[in-house]
This record gives C-alpha cells, sequence and structure tokens, in this order.
C-alpha cells in the first residue's frame, strides 16, 4: 500500500470514528433511585410518580406515551408481604388478563444480581380495569403489552411489577424496565409454567 492510500484510509477510519457518537454517562437516560421497602428500583426520569389507584401499591408511575400511541403506560409495584401467592398462579393470572383470541404470551426466569425474577411478556387484547378493584369491571383494550415482573428478594420478600399499556409504548420501555430491578434480557431463560 502507498503512502497515498494509507493516509486517505487513515482519513476515511478517523471520520467514521469521529462520526459515531460516543456513548457516555451523559448518553444514558438519567434514573432516580426510589426504596420501597426491601427493594430499590431505579426509576427513568421520564417515569413520573402518580396517586395510587389502590392503598394495595406501593408505587405507581406514569409512562409517556411512545409517538402515535394515544395513552401512557403505567407500572405499579405491589408487595404482599408473603401472602402473595406462588409465581406460577401471578403468572397464570396476569396471562388471564389478556383475552384468548390473538394473546401472545412468554414467560422467562432471569438474575437481578443475586435474586431471581420472573418476567411475563404479554400482548394482545387485555381486559383494562376500570372504577375501583373491588367491582372488578373491565373494559377490551385491543393493542396493549403487559411485561410483569415477580422479583424475589432473598429472605427480604416478593415483590410484583407490572407495566401496562399500549403495545408500543411498552415495547420502547421493556429495556427501561429490566434495568429498574436490575434485570437483564441476556440472562433469561425459557420458563413453563
Amino acid at each position: 500500500m502507498n503512502r497515498k492510500t494509507l493516509t486517505t484510509t487513515c482519513l476515511m477510519i478517523l471520520t467514521g470514528v469521529l462520526m459515531v457518537p460516543s456513548l457516555s454517562a451523559e448518553d444514558a437516560p438519567k434514573v432516580t433511585e426510589v426504596k420501597l421497602k426491601d427493594l430499590t428500583l431505579k426509576v427513568p426520569e421520564t417515569w413520573k410518580s402518580v396517586p395510587s389507584a389502590s392503598s394495595m401499591r406501593l408505587a405507581t408511575y406514569s409512562v409517556p406515551a411512545a409517538e402515535g400511541d394515544k395513552e401512557e403506560g403505567e407500572l405499579s409495584v405491589f408487595n404482599f408481604g408473603g401472602g402473595g401467592g406462588d409465581v406460577a398462579s401471578n403468572l397464570s393470572r396476569w396471562i388471564g388478563q389478556f383475552g384468548g383470541e390473538g394473546r401472545s404470551s412468554k414467560v422467562t426466569k432471569g438474575k437481578a444480581g443475586a435474586n431471581e425474577y420472573y418476567l411475563a411478556d404479554i400482548s394482545g387484547t387485555y381486559n383494562k380495569p376500570v372504577g375501583p378493584p373491588i367491582l372488578r369491571k373491565t373494559e377490551s383494550a385491543p393493542g396493549y403489552r403487559m411485561l410483569a415482573a415477580i422479583v424475589v428478594l432473598e429472605e427480604k420478600g416478593v415483590y410484583y411489577l407490572k407495566l401496562t399499556g399500549p403495545d408500543a409504548t411498552i415495547k420502547a420501555q421493556a429495556d427501561a424496565f429490566r434495568a429498574s430491578f436490575g434485570g437483564d434480557a441476556k440472562s433469561e431463560t425459557d420458563y413453563e409454567l
């Protein structure tokens, strides 16, 4: 390779490197740590704390709608102090909150540090609760998605997190949802109910 070709090649590589935006801490989404009993969540600053619809919730967050979606998503966090039922029953109940026809669901198991978690990714027509929970009224919400996690903190309790909303909104927040409790999609394996 002659000197002119080498110089041209080096300049092209350098130009390419300079044009690629660097990923720094400034580029990462800003998060706030929120302590809910023994669970610490890293909540993106774009998620806004809102009053909970139920006294059973530890926290509720409004999640911004993706472009084209008319509704925001909602994250709800629960802890029942040992009385929340087993993993399979909760996952099955969440899957059952979506109509059978056109429903898609996948359940995985992962590690968040020393803790295990189970995650259900469900999409289709959601039987969206309306009114007080005691009335158990719902309305059909087609094109919805739910990411629901059961986070098991060794000797500290079980926490239930549900991120629900229009499909595109929830897809856009999937990585942030996992990161909020320390989850990692790469560590997850299929989990059979």
